[in-house]
């Protein structure tokens, strides 16, 4: 029998490549006057958080004080991603009316403080669910359906803030936003690819023939999983905290749900999705559950959810790529990219037979 896998610690020690100059950073800080009200004294400790797969995020500590900071990944960053400075952008205003949202307290642009943008934000203390339900969560009742509708309710919710009175009616430009995202992530395939992928080309072209019209406009994630969210065990049924805003903009919101459930693993698929916390007793929602769900909480038409779903998997396999190549060229030395390669093939393959079916 496969024993159940344990929580892996929140934090680790930083990783050797990716150490930054943790003094200048000190400095930089304690300088900053929207850190002022903030006890920054004493010696500074850095730890990092070793769960994401792309952005570089570390806990720094000035005794009491905590404060999170994150920048891009090593290596070449694509036009537009990893965008820190849209980061701050939105958090600076949406988490004011949105309270999953957390509180950022600025933006670095000088790269000559750690080598690459920055932003800081609050530390706010939870689980994130990946591999493993944590201890403390495992003995809730019905834990994983709870969890699960969780997020969906959080997406829900984030798709009908006002946009306007957050402040925020410039963060993109809606109209034709599903056709510059399609457009978008092939010159980022093109970019990443290394052996030829059939099933890559075939969607590119069925979803560019075939783009839905858009329902609403709303503001969208653009990357809005389970591990991008912090829950506590006292309040199972209330994502506490929303992570990773880097990529947030205004569009279409069914680009969210249908990255959702491209992650979404359930029983009978052939090809893992994203793993769901193990652990806890009972089953998780279907996607047709979850779909259903958010259909009923905002009202919004999901009769197209398949296209969603499908270009979602084709961005995936994007990304898998990406971090492959960077990987091999020597951008990173994160062992976990060195066979993203056969599983961006393999969310290619999926992403057709999707469409097909």
């Amino acid at each position: 029998m496969t024993p159940t896998p344990k929580a892996a610690p929140e934090t680790a020690p930083v990783r050797a490549d990716e150490q930054m100059d943790w003094p200048r950073l000190t400095d930089y800080l304690r300088q900053h006057p929207s850190l002022a009200e903030l006890d920054l004294s004493g010696e500074m400790s850095v730890l990092q958080f070793p769960g994401g797969h792309a952005n570089l995020t570390y806990l720094l500590r000035f005794g009491e004080t905590e404060l999170v900071l994150r920048r891009p990944p090593l290596g070449p960053i694509a036009v537009g991603a990893h965008d820190m400075g849209r980061e701050f952008k939105v958090l600076s205003k949406l988490h004011k009316v949105f309270d999953q949202a957390p509180r950022i307290y600025l933006f670095c642009d000088n790269e000559a403080v750690i080598g690459a943008p920055f932003v800081a934000t609050e530390r706010r203390v939870g689980f994130v669910l990946r591999a493993a339900m944590p201890e403390e969560m495992i003995a809730i009742p019905d834990v994983n359906r709870r969890v699960s509708h969780a997020v969906i309710d959080a997406m829900a919710g984030l798709h009908q803030v006002d946009a306007d009175a957050a402040g925020l009616s410039d963060l993109g430009r809606p109209e034709g936003f599903a056709a510059r995202q399609v457009a978008g992530w092939h010159k980022r395939w093109q970019a990443a690819e290394e052996d030829e992928t059939p099933a890559m080309d075939e969607v590119f072209a069925r979803l560019q023939a075939d783009i839905p019209a858009t329902c609403r406009i709303s503001i969208v994630h653009n990357d809005l999983k389970m591990d991008n969210c912090q829950f506590r065990a006292a309040a199972p049924d209330k994502v506490a905290t929303i992570f990773d805003w880097d990529m947030a903009t205004l569009g279409d919101p069914l680009m969210d749900l249908g990255m959702f459930l491209a992650y979404w693993h359930e029983e009978g698929d052939t090809v893992p999705r994203a793993p769901q916390p193990l652990g806890a007793p009972g089953p998780f929602p279907t996607r047709a559950e979850m779909t259903q769900r958010y259909g009923a909480r905002t009202g919004f038409d999901i009769s197209r959810i398949a296209w969603y779903e499908t270009f979602a998997l084709w961005k995936a396999a994007v990304i898998a790529q990406q971090l492959y190549i960077r990987y091999r060229r020597g951008q990173t030395k994160d062992i976990r990219f060195a066979d993203n390669n056969k599983r961006a093939e393999k969310l290619a393959n999926l992403a057709a037979e999707r469409l097909r079916g």
